[in-house]
């Protein structure tokens, strides 16, 4: 009985191990909350002390601060580490708040971050300054990049669309008040289309108008033709559509003008033109030519472009455009154009100069981190933002059909725009379900 009941107790034992370790693997967010999680605390708690003062993050005390210690509490005179505002649990990692103390700043704690993940056994330290004099490490107890779930929270909303996971565990949200042209670099299967997908997806459920510029024969973008209010599929007729909207521009510029505002968003509601979101798929297409009497539509092309991208945030259009390659090599007016793009995604690359052309003049130390993407990670991709900062990301997988669904769902989210009338893509209407058949039927006499 005694040696029935020692298997037992060794069986379970070997259960409950083998039931972690599948929970790790397989249910991270599970091991995290019941296991990961308390553990991070206690290390966290027990050392933090220590590891800030072996990190360079602990300053001198203040001269009362010295006194006190000195000659009240009759204690050797430490340094002093930034202090503890808040610690709480995430389902993904941990969120603690610091105060600063004088003499340190966000970017001494950045530049020890790596130091900080190795000490407390978590996956990954960023650091996100919140306020003046505050900051707040955020730690991810495993790779949330390996299986994309995206927070329950993260939705569409005014002309914000979440499209990727951090490497924090947050949504990546592509903001066009913020940031109202962006550029998406990537070589061919780096995961660029999926974050088109995701980005149209999100789109397609906003009062915005869709502009798609697909020289592929609009093999990506065609099937999305029920929510778009424009596609063009070759050069000759985006050389149209730029000239279009450059009109457009200018008659929303006289439009502000008349009613005194600066931007589209100071007008009332009812006055207030929709705005419209240009998705230029394979930028490359726009600038090479074949031969010299396509030099003349380059030249349009390029010129619509710089200034809608120098101008139209006003007026609310705004540019979204995807290449695997853009520099001074696709010829005059690329890098002008590129200086006007704010946001930046840069996908796997084939060679460090297309990183350094995405990211060099923003956020070089964002480069190495473009530069190693593995291949089997698609989708993963560098993207920073004008203060210099920049995260990893990831988009979750999607696929086309899905996002034909989506657009085929909002079709009446259309808006009218006649100036973007001759450019509409005729989308099939959707056949009908089976079902019983309603015409009686007539039996043959003879």
């Amino acid at each position: 009985m005694t040696d029935l009941s020692m298997a037992l107790e060794a069986a379970a034992g070997l259960a409950a191990v083998g039931g972690v370790g599948f929970a790790k693997v397989r249910a991270p967010r599970a091991y995290w909350a019941l296991v990961g999680l308390p553990a991070a605390l206690v290390r966290f708690g027990y050392s933090y002390r220590s590891t800030m003062d072996v990190c360079g993050l602990t300053v001198q005390p203040s001269g009362l601060r010295a006194f006190m210690a000195r000659n009240v509490a009759r204690r050797e005179v430490q340094p002093v580490p930034p202090k503890i505002r808040r610690v709480r649990g995430t389902s993904t990692g941990l969120r603690v708040t610091l105060r600063l103390p004088a003499g340190l700043e966000p970017a001494d704690v950045a530049a020890a971050s790596e130091r900080l993940r190795h000490a407390w056994g978590v996956h990954s330290v960023t650091v996100a300054e919140t306020k003046p004099g505050f900051l707040e490490l955020r730690m991810t107890g495993y790779d949330v990049l390996r299986r994309v779930r995206m927070p329950r929270t993260a939705v569409p909303h005014d002309l914000v669309v979440p499209v990727a996971l951090r490497e924090d565990g947050t949504a990546f949200e592509r903001d066009y008040r913020k940031a109202p042209m962006a550029l998406t670099l990537g070589a061919n299967q780096s995961g660029k289309s999926m974050y088109q997908r995701n980005l149209i997806k999100g789109l397609a459920q906003l009062p915005v108008a869709l502009v798609g510029v697909d020289c592929k024969r609009g093999v990506e973008q065609s099937g999305y033709a029920p929510r778009l209010s424009a596609l063009v599929t070759n050069p000759d007729d985006a050389a149209s559509l730029f000239g279009f909207l450059v009109a457009e521009m200018e008659d929303r510029f006289d439009l502000l003008s008349t009613a005194g505002a600066s931007e589209i968003w100071d007008l009332p509601a009812p006055q207030r033109p929709v705005p419209v979101i240009v998705l230029v798929d394979e930028v490359a297409e726009l600038f090479l030519i074949s031969s010299k009497k396509d030099e003349e539509r380059r030249e349009r092309i390029v010129t619509s472009l710089i200034r809608l991208a120098q101008m139209a945030r006003a007026v609310g259009i705004y540019l979204e455009i995807c290449g695997q390659r853009f520099g001074s090599d696709l010829g005059k007016g690329a890098t002008m154009l590129r200086a006007q793009l704010t946001g930046r995604v840069v996908h796997r690359v084939n060679d460090k100069q297309t990183a350094e052309m995405g990211l060099a003049d923003i956020a070089p130390d964002a480069v190495p981190a473009a530069s190693l993407i593995p291949m089997e990670r698609p989708g993963t991709a560098v993207a920073v933002d004008t203060s210099g900062g920049w995260s990893k990301i990831r988009t979750p997988a999607i696929t086309r059909d899905e996002v034909t669904a989506v657009c085929r769902d909002f079709a009446h989210m259309v808006p009218d725009l006649p100036f973007l009338e001759p450019f509409r893509p005729w989308a099939p209407a959707e056949a009908p379900a089976d079902g019983p058949s309603l015409v009686k039927p007539r039996p043959v006499t003879d």
